[in-house]
Protein backbone atom coordinates (compact mmCIF):
# COMPACT_ATOMS: atom_id res chain seq x y z
CA UNK A 1 0.00 0.00 0.00
CA UNK A 2 2.62 2.29 0.82
CA UNK A 3 4.75 1.91 -2.59
CA UNK A 4 1.15 2.15 -4.15
CA UNK A 5 0.69 5.61 -2.40
CA UNK A 6 4.45 6.24 -3.12
CA UNK A 7 4.49 5.26 -6.67
CA UNK A 8 1.32 8.07 -7.02
CA UNK A 9 3.28 11.19 -5.29
CA UNK A 10 5.94 10.43 -7.80
CA UNK A 11 3.80 10.45 -10.47
CA UNK A 12 1.65 13.75 -9.54
CA UNK A 13 4.89 15.52 -9.00
CA UNK A 14 6.20 14.08 -12.49
CA UNK A 15 3.21 15.85 -14.00
CA UNK A 16 3.09 19.00 -11.78
CA UNK A 17 7.13 19.05 -12.94
CA UNK A 18 6.06 18.66 -17.35
CA UNK A 19 2.96 21.13 -16.56
CA UNK A 20 5.78 23.76 -15.54
CA UNK A 21 8.40 22.80 -17.63
CA UNK A 22 5.39 23.52 -20.78
CA UNK A 23 4.16 26.64 -19.19
CA UNK A 24 8.02 27.54 -19.16
CA UNK A 25 8.53 26.92 -23.01
CA UNK A 26 5.28 28.16 -24.07
CA UNK A 27 5.89 31.92 -22.30
CA UNK A 28 9.28 31.40 -23.90
CA UNK A 29 7.57 30.61 -27.42
CA UNK A 30 5.05 33.54 -26.64
CA UNK A 31 6.29 35.76 -29.48
CA UNK A 32 4.05 38.38 -28.72
CA UNK A 33 5.11 38.85 -24.88
CA UNK A 34 8.77 38.84 -25.35
CA UNK A 35 7.99 42.03 -28.39
CA UNK A 36 5.77 43.58 -25.66
CA UNK A 37 8.71 43.86 -23.21
CA UNK A 38 11.03 44.79 -25.80
CA UNK A 39 9.04 47.50 -26.37
CA UNK A 40 8.43 48.67 -22.81
CA UNK A 41 11.98 48.23 -22.63
CA UNK A 42 12.58 50.32 -25.06
CA UNK A 43 10.25 53.36 -23.88
CA UNK A 44 12.01 52.85 -20.48
CA UNK A 45 15.62 53.09 -22.20
CA UNK A 46 14.06 56.32 -23.78
CA UNK A 47 12.44 57.98 -21.08
CA UNK A 48 15.94 57.89 -19.59
CA UNK A 49 17.89 59.11 -22.36
CA UNK A 50 15.26 61.85 -23.21
CA UNK A 51 15.31 62.94 -19.76
CA UNK A 52 19.20 63.24 -19.58
CA UNK A 53 19.26 65.19 -22.60
CA UNK A 54 16.68 67.56 -21.53
CA UNK A 55 18.48 67.82 -18.33
CA UNK A 56 21.78 68.66 -19.94
CA UNK A 57 20.25 71.43 -22.32
CA UNK A 58 18.72 72.93 -19.45
CA UNK A 59 22.29 72.70 -17.23
CA UNK A 60 23.70 74.27 -20.29
CA UNK A 61 20.86 76.77 -20.73
CA UNK A 62 21.37 77.74 -17.02
CA UNK A 63 25.13 77.88 -17.43
CA UNK A 64 24.42 80.37 -20.39
CA UNK A 65 22.27 82.44 -18.61
CA UNK A 66 24.40 82.74 -15.42
CA UNK A 67 27.93 83.29 -17.38
CA UNK A 68 29.86 85.81 -15.49
CA UNK A 69 30.09 87.98 -19.05
CA UNK A 70 26.47 88.21 -19.13
CA UNK A 71 25.77 88.97 -15.09
CA UNK A 72 28.00 92.02 -15.78
CA UNK A 73 26.44 93.42 -18.88
CA UNK A 74 23.32 92.81 -16.73
CA UNK A 75 24.90 94.31 -13.42
CA UNK A 76 24.26 91.37 -11.36
CA UNK A 77 26.19 90.26 -8.63
CA UNK A 78 28.68 87.63 -10.07
CA UNK A 79 28.74 85.23 -6.88
CA UNK A 80 24.60 85.29 -6.62
CA UNK A 81 24.31 84.47 -10.10
CA UNK A 82 26.30 81.43 -9.52
CA UNK A 83 24.80 80.50 -6.17
CA UNK A 84 21.37 80.88 -8.14
CA UNK A 85 22.71 78.73 -11.66
CA UNK A 86 23.48 75.92 -8.35
CA UNK A 87 20.16 75.73 -7.33
CA UNK A 88 18.05 75.64 -10.33
CA UNK A 89 20.64 72.83 -11.72
CA UNK A 90 19.46 70.78 -8.21
CA UNK A 91 15.99 71.43 -8.58
CA UNK A 92 16.15 70.85 -12.17
CA UNK A 93 17.59 67.43 -11.77
CA UNK A 94 15.15 66.50 -9.29
CA UNK A 95 12.05 67.82 -11.22
CA UNK A 96 13.54 65.85 -14.48
CA UNK A 97 14.37 63.03 -12.41
CA UNK A 98 11.26 62.40 -10.50
CA UNK A 99 8.83 63.15 -13.99
CA UNK A 100 11.31 60.24 -15.24
CA UNK A 101 10.40 57.88 -12.66
CA UNK A 102 6.80 58.48 -13.16
CA UNK A 103 6.69 57.62 -16.56
CA UNK A 104 8.66 54.48 -16.22
CA UNK A 105 6.20 53.93 -13.65
CA UNK A 106 3.54 54.39 -15.46
CA UNK A 107 5.31 51.62 -18.57
CA UNK A 108 4.38 48.79 -16.32
CA UNK A 109 0.80 49.44 -15.66
CA UNK A 110 1.00 50.97 -12.03
CA UNK A 111 -1.20 53.26 -11.52
CA UNK A 112 0.22 56.58 -10.44
CA UNK A 113 -2.99 58.66 -8.86
CA UNK A 114 -3.17 56.35 -6.13
CA UNK A 115 0.30 56.28 -5.49
CA UNK A 116 0.46 60.30 -5.89
CA UNK A 117 -2.54 60.85 -3.15
CA UNK A 118 -0.68 58.20 -1.11
CA UNK A 119 2.53 60.44 -1.33
CA UNK A 120 0.38 63.83 -0.15
CA UNK A 121 -0.81 62.07 2.51
CA UNK A 122 2.64 60.95 3.68
CA UNK A 123 3.75 64.56 2.74
CA UNK A 124 1.08 66.04 4.80
CA UNK A 125 2.02 64.06 7.97
CA UNK A 126 5.84 64.31 7.96
CA UNK A 127 5.23 68.46 7.21
CA UNK A 128 3.66 68.20 10.99
CA UNK A 129 6.11 66.60 12.22
CA UNK A 130 9.07 68.39 10.73
CA UNK A 131 8.28 71.98 11.19
CA UNK A 132 12.03 72.42 11.63
CA UNK A 133 12.85 71.56 8.23
CA UNK A 134 10.11 73.51 6.99
CA UNK A 135 11.94 76.36 8.58
CA UNK A 136 14.95 75.87 7.13
CA UNK A 137 13.79 75.40 3.86
CA UNK A 138 11.73 78.92 4.33
CA UNK A 139 15.02 80.49 5.90
CA UNK A 140 17.24 79.02 2.86
CA UNK A 141 14.57 80.33 0.10
CA UNK A 142 15.43 83.98 1.90
CA UNK A 143 18.47 83.35 1.85
CA UNK A 144 18.77 83.26 -1.89
CA UNK A 145 16.43 85.45 -2.70
CA UNK A 146 17.22 88.64 -0.44
CA UNK A 147 20.63 87.70 -1.88
CA UNK A 148 22.26 87.60 2.37
CA UNK A 149 25.39 86.18 1.12
CA UNK A 150 26.30 83.82 -1.92
CA UNK A 151 29.02 81.07 -2.39
CA UNK A 152 32.48 82.55 -1.95
CA UNK A 153 31.79 84.85 0.43
CA UNK A 154 33.07 84.98 3.85
CA UNK A 155 30.71 85.42 6.27
CA UNK A 156 30.56 84.83 10.46
CA UNK A 157 26.84 83.39 11.99
CA UNK A 158 27.44 83.13 15.72
CA UNK A 159 30.64 81.00 16.39
CA UNK A 160 31.38 80.20 12.64
CA UNK A 161 33.23 81.84 10.44
CA UNK A 162 34.49 81.13 7.07
CA UNK A 163 34.28 80.50 3.16
CA UNK A 164 30.78 79.50 1.80
CA UNK A 165 31.30 76.63 0.03
CA UNK A 166 27.79 75.52 -0.37
CA UNK A 167 23.73 77.29 -0.14
CA UNK A 168 20.95 74.68 -0.27
CA UNK A 169 17.65 75.11 0.73
CA UNK A 170 17.88 73.26 4.15
CA UNK A 171 21.59 73.79 5.08
CA UNK A 172 24.24 76.00 3.98
CA UNK A 173 27.92 74.29 4.31
CA UNK A 174 31.06 76.82 5.48
CA UNK A 175 34.79 75.94 5.86
CA UNK A 176 37.02 77.94 7.63
CA UNK A 177 40.10 78.74 7.23
CA UNK A 178 42.03 75.59 9.33
CA UNK A 179 40.14 73.14 6.63
CA UNK A 180 36.89 72.47 9.04
CA UNK A 181 33.49 72.34 7.26
CA UNK A 182 30.60 73.43 9.10
CA UNK A 183 27.05 72.00 7.85
CA UNK A 184 24.47 74.77 9.23
CA UNK A 185 20.71 74.63 9.05
CA UNK A 186 19.76 77.48 7.91
CA UNK A 187 16.75 77.70 10.71
CA UNK A 188 19.95 78.33 12.70
CA UNK A 189 20.99 81.49 10.66
CA UNK A 190 19.94 84.17 12.65
CA UNK A 191 22.32 86.82 12.12
CA UNK A 192 25.15 86.73 9.31
CA UNK A 193 28.27 89.07 9.19
CA UNK A 194 29.73 89.45 5.42
CA UNK A 195 32.83 90.26 5.08
CA UNK A 196 32.70 90.10 1.10
CA UNK A 197 30.51 92.77 0.30
CA UNK A 198 32.23 96.10 0.84
CA UNK A 199 35.92 96.88 0.90
CA UNK A 200 37.31 96.60 4.59
CA UNK A 201 39.35 98.97 6.83
CA UNK A 202 42.28 97.31 8.62
CA UNK A 203 43.28 98.71 11.59
CA UNK A 204 47.13 98.79 12.79
CA UNK A 205 48.56 99.85 16.30
CA UNK A 206 52.09 100.25 16.41
CA UNK A 207 53.70 100.63 20.15
CA UNK A 208 56.78 102.00 20.34
CA UNK A 209 59.02 103.24 23.22
CA UNK A 210 59.20 106.87 24.01
CA UNK A 211 63.04 106.86 23.80
CA UNK A 212 62.28 107.68 20.05
CA UNK A 213 60.76 110.63 19.26
CA UNK A 214 56.89 111.00 17.39
CA UNK A 215 58.50 112.91 14.04
CA UNK A 216 61.18 110.18 13.79
CA UNK A 217 58.39 107.54 14.10
CA UNK A 218 56.29 109.06 11.99
CA UNK A 219 58.53 109.81 9.30
CA UNK A 220 59.41 106.01 9.35
CA UNK A 221 55.96 104.87 9.31
CA UNK A 222 54.67 107.10 6.32
CA UNK A 223 58.09 106.25 4.13
CA UNK A 224 57.10 102.47 4.49
CA UNK A 225 53.34 102.56 3.76
CA UNK A 226 54.30 104.99 0.51
CA UNK A 227 56.10 102.21 -0.54
CA UNK A 228 53.75 99.50 -0.23
CA UNK A 229 52.50 98.08 -3.38
CA UNK A 230 50.17 95.15 -2.71
CA UNK A 231 47.38 94.21 -5.00
CA UNK A 232 44.81 93.85 -1.55
CA UNK A 233 45.53 97.70 -0.44
CA UNK A 234 42.82 99.91 -2.43
CA UNK A 235 44.30 103.13 -0.79
CA UNK A 236 47.71 104.39 0.51
CA UNK A 237 47.56 103.41 4.26
CA UNK A 238 47.07 106.67 6.22
CA UNK A 239 48.91 107.49 9.79
CA UNK A 240 45.99 108.81 12.38
CA UNK A 241 48.48 109.26 14.81
CA UNK A 242 48.71 108.58 19.04
CA UNK A 243 46.16 106.54 20.12
CA UNK A 244 47.20 105.85 23.23
CA UNK A 245 49.76 106.76 26.23
CA UNK A 246 51.18 104.48 28.60
CA UNK A 247 53.91 104.63 31.24
CA UNK A 248 56.61 104.07 29.19
CA UNK A 249 55.20 103.44 25.54
CA UNK A 250 52.78 105.11 23.10
CA UNK A 251 50.42 103.34 20.48
CA UNK A 252 49.97 104.73 16.97
CA UNK A 253 46.93 103.88 14.81
CA UNK A 254 47.58 103.22 11.08
CA UNK A 255 44.55 102.04 8.92
CA UNK A 256 44.52 100.84 5.05
CA UNK A 257 41.92 100.15 3.02
CA UNK A 258 41.68 96.78 1.93
CA UNK A 259 39.34 94.18 -0.53
CA UNK A 260 36.94 92.79 1.29
CA UNK A 261 38.44 89.66 3.34
CA UNK A 262 41.97 90.53 3.02
CA UNK A 263 42.48 92.73 6.27
CA UNK A 264 44.48 89.99 8.15
CA UNK A 265 46.79 89.86 5.06
CA UNK A 266 47.10 93.90 4.97
CA UNK A 267 47.50 93.75 8.91
CA UNK A 268 50.38 91.07 9.01
CA UNK A 269 51.97 92.69 6.05
CA UNK A 270 52.39 96.04 7.53
CA UNK A 271 53.38 95.04 10.97
CA UNK A 272 56.33 93.18 8.86
CA UNK A 273 57.76 95.59 6.74
CA UNK A 274 57.65 98.11 9.69
CA UNK A 275 59.53 95.52 11.97
CA UNK A 276 61.84 95.61 9.12
CA UNK A 277 61.86 99.79 9.00
CA UNK A 278 62.51 99.72 12.48
CA UNK A 279 65.26 96.91 12.81
CA UNK A 280 67.25 98.98 9.82
CA UNK A 281 66.34 102.45 11.63
CA UNK A 282 68.21 101.33 14.88
CA UNK A 283 70.79 99.66 12.81
CA UNK A 284 71.63 102.35 11.47
CA UNK A 285 71.97 104.53 14.82
CA UNK A 286 73.70 102.23 16.30
CA UNK A 287 76.74 102.33 13.86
Amino acid sequence: MRALLATEQVIISGNLWNKFIDRITEMLQDTEMWTNAAMVLLRVILIILISRIVLVIVNRFIDHVTNEKKSKRLKLRTRRVQTMGRLLKNAASYVFNFIAILLILGEFHIQLAPLLAGAGVIGLAIGFGAQSLVKDVITGFFIILEDQFAVGDVIQTKDFKGTVEMIGLRATRIRNWTGEVHIIPNGLINEVTNFSVNPLLAVVDITIAYENTIEEMMTTIRNVLNQLNNPNITATPEVLGIQTLAFNQMTIRITARCKPNTTGEVTRLINTELKKAFEAAKTEATT
